[in-house]
């Protein structure tokens, strides 16, 4: 991430309007100067400056898995052979539409996806895909059962 993104300039109503973007990326201009006590032009230019700075990175949907038949949810430990970058971890484990989110960590593992399949034999076969890769030593999986708290990217 850039310095000037994580360092930016924000004031209280960016915070506002930030958080009502976040809330519903749908909302109007209009409808958060309102709220706000602005105008609509001086919401999207607060919107424009705060994507300038990279605050905001991009306004997207957010859609019910469950609806869309992806039901199963796992955290997937991946360790790797031998001393393997960044890049290569990437590479090899994007190409897995399972694969939602996908980080390097700090202890036993070299990264940690989180997966979604439909079911319990989809999982099987991406699982089996993923521990097919030639730098994939071995994978170890945690099934979520229930997700008690999910906050929107803010």
């Amino acid at each position: 991430m850039e310095e000037a993104a994580v360092h930016a300039e924000r004031d209280d109503i960016d915070e506002k309007v930030i958080a009502r973007l976040v809330d519903d990326a749908r909302t109007t201009y209009a409808d958060i100067g309102d709220e706000l006590g602005l105008s609509a032009p001086a919401v999207k230019r607060r919107v424009d400056r705060l994507r300038e700075v990279g605050v905001i990175r991009g306004f997207t949907a957010v859609v019910d898995l469950d609806v869309l038949g992806w039901r199963t949810e796992v955290f997937v430990e991946i360790y790797c052979a031998g001393k393997i970058s960044s890049d290569d971890i990437l590479s090899t484990l994007e190409r897995h539409p399972e694969i939602a989110d996908l980080c390097t960590v700090v202890g036993e593992p070299d990264a940690i996806v989180r997966l979604l399949a439909a079911d319990t034999q989809h999982l099987e076969a991406a699982l089996e895909r993923i521990r097919s890769e030639p730098l994939v030593l071995r994978t170890r999986s945690t099934v979520v059962l229930s997700r008690l708290l999910e906050r929107p990217r803010a």
